[in-house]
């Protein structure tokens, strides 16, 4: 199918590296994230309808780790 690119950013958080790609194809727009660590990669793809509410659940995860004491090991 294909896909037209409309933005794409890259993230590196300690040993892994994340690629956030926001396409279009027929079907409509979508966000493909893929992790990579040491070339081994897995993606999850959210269609643009859902983005919304994914940033208010991911919002909600980063405040509980704020807020969450650290567990010692």
């Amino acid at each position: 199918m294909n896909e037209e690119l409309l933005k794409s950013e890259r993230i590196q958080i300690e040993r892994k590296t994340f690629l956030f790609t926001l396409k279009e194809n027929p079907r409509g727009r979508f966000l493909r994230i893929t992790e990579d660590v040491g070339g081994r990669r897995d993606t999850i793809i959210i269609p643009a309808p859902g983005l919304e509410e994914f940033k208010k659940l991911l919002a909600e995860m980063v405040k509980a780790a704020a807020e969450a004491p650290a567990k010692k090991s």
